[in-house]
């Protein structure tokens, strides 16, 4: 039996490029369109929200959000996708892709619009709801990490694999710029409207009641994909791996790859049970035997992922903070509230667009050609390369706002053609069927435990040793600088646990995941 594989799979694994395929990465894509636009549009509105319930008229600078209150709102949506990323990976293999990929899409459009209805008396209360509806639609947002790597990593081809998983990835760049481009537009027109003095000449009036309007508005927007996903989602058939792997059922399998694939699968029941049995392989996650197959995989997906993410997140949530600090976004007393959110847009926007969303289209078009563990090590060399660029001569960056930019915008294009992309589709491709959602949800929360660190850390280390340009309540903190020259070495840890990162280029799922390996074992002891 060695070497034997189930019709069904095989025909998945040799099946030309079609239609289904093209679907499968645009349900799956759109809810990571969705990720990305709920979790970063954040950094947008967090000023508004400072100005608005936190103003102090005694004060010569606009409000803003008291350290523990920003790093709640920044932060609370990672602490709860990483919950769901650990809770329906898990499901995900115990109860099916398909029949848990709906739940985390409720769950999104629900908290999406409940974000933006955030209610209270008092600013505390809004922010407390605001936190509590985040940490939920975190959770939803976690489940899509796993579910959309799996279900796209088995239904695809394995010539092509890498880079459809890419693709599904890359639409979180789509929703990066999404994000900014709503925030200008609703900005821009709340802007024409209420055309109000900035805060230095009318301390009162520069915050309009009506600004209230523009963060629910930007936060509630998030539903719409999501919600437009639901139908196509419930259509999709569970995938045959699963199907046949984990349910035992290679005929439904069969059958239901039949008709996705448009042609005709007869799979020989009784032989693909005896397969299935043959490689049912049931270790289980703590086991011994599973530290031996897979544990260096397991190590290699979650250290890099760990210390890709505070880089990455450092680098997404806080760039308006390091915009302001070079200069490239004017001083917030010479804005009024609704231009000051038009402003941090355009920036955002103007970086997921010249670095962000180039990037991962890198990925998907060379990841076939170069592998994902080389792409892997390009990326986070030449992050590290790129950082120490920024933070050496980071006193000549300041006064050169074009130059910085350039360079920054760089160490996003190699975080996403790199990095960022790759450890998505790893853990995706190198577990067994029956713990191969877990897996990814493990490595991806542990992604997320490093969003954590890079969304509550780098508020606070970013903040300057001169009390002058430090943001009203925060204790000393070492410095752009300084924090920049951390990111580097975080960067430097990822391509060092990058060299444990195994190739799956053209290999199929079943030949990383080593689910014949006891049978090749049983094979060669009958032989001797």
């Amino acid at each position: 039996m060695a070497g034997e594989q189930l019709k069904v799979l095989h025909s998945l694994d040799v099946a030309r490029t079609q239609w289904y395929h093209f679907t499968a990465i645009v349900i799956a894509g759109m809810g990571f369109f969705t990720d990305a636009y709920d979790l970063f549009c954040i950094s947008l509105i967090t000023k508004l929200l400072g100005r608005i319930y936190y103003f102090d008229p005694n004060s010569n600078s606009p409000g803003s959000l008291p350290p523990n209150v920003s790093a709640a709102v920044n932060g609370v949506a990672f602490c709860g996708t990483l919950s769901g990323q650990l809770f329906f990976g898990w499901l995900g293999d115990k109860m099916g892709r398909k029949k848990v990929y709906g739940l985390t899409l409720i769950l999104m459009v629900v908290c999406s619009v409940a974000s933006g209805l955030s209610f209270g008396h008092t600013a505390k209360g809004v922010m407390a709801t605001l936190c509590f509806f985040r940490f939920w639609l975190g959770f939803g947002i976690g489940g899509d990490y796993p579910l959309s790597a799996t279900i796209m990593s088995e239904y695809a081809n394995k010539r092509t694999r890498g880079a459809f998983i890419a693709a599904v990835f890359a639409m979180q760049g789509f929703g990066i710029l999404i994000g900014g481009t709503v925030a200008l537009i609703v900005a821009g027109g709340f802007k024409k409207k209420y055309n109000v003095p900035p805060y230095s000449v009318d301390r009162a009036g520069s915050t309009v009641p009506e600004a209230d309007y523009v963060w629910r508005i930007i936060l509630m927007f998030g539903a719409v994909p999501a919600a437009l996903t639901y139908y196509w989602r419930m259509k999709m058939p569970e995938t045959a791996r699963y199907t046949a792997l984990v349910a035992k059922n290679a005929k439904l399998a069969a059958a239901d790859m039949s008709k996705v694939l448009n042609v005709e699968i007869e799979e020989d029941v009784e032989g693909a049970q005896r397969l299935v049995d043959e490689r049912a392989n049931n270790f289980g996650l703590f086991s011994k035997e599973f530290a031996r197959r897979h544990g260096i995989h397991l190590l290699a997906t979650t250290t890099t992922w760990f210390f890709l993410d505070i880089a990455f997140y450092s680098q997404n949530l806080f760039q308006k903070d390091i915009f302001s600090a070079i200069g490239w976004i004017p001083k917030a007393a010479t804005m009024n509230a609704i231009e000051e959110v038009f402003r941090i847009a355009r920036a955002q926007t103007l970086i997921a667009l010249c670095g962000t969303v180039p990037g991962y289209w890198f990925t998907v078009a060379f990841i076939e050609v170069m592998g994902r563990y080389w792409i892997q090590i390009m990326g986070f060399f030449m992050m590290t390369v790129f950082m120490l660029a920024l933070a050496i001569p980071y006193d000549h960056w300041t006064h050169n706002h074009v130059g910085f930019v350039v360079m920054y915008g760089f160490t996003f294009f190699f975080a996403n053609f790199g990095p960022n992309t790759t450890t998505f589709i790893v853990p995706a491709e190198v577990f067994p069927a029956r713990l191969r959602s877990t897996c990814h949800g493990i490595s991806a929360a542990a992604g997320k435990a490093g969003a954590i660190v890079g969304s509550f850390g780098f508020l606070y280390a970013a903040q300057s040793k001169d009390p002058k340009k430090r943001d009203k309540g925060y204790p000393t903190g070492i410095g752009v600088r300084n924090a920049l020259f951390f990111l580097v070495a975080t960067n430097f840890l990822g391509l060092v646990f990058s060299l444990l990162v195994p190739e799956s280029k053209g290999k199929s799922l079943e030949e990383m995941s080593k689910e014949t390996e006891g049978e090749l074992h049983e094979t060669t002891v009958a032989s001797a």
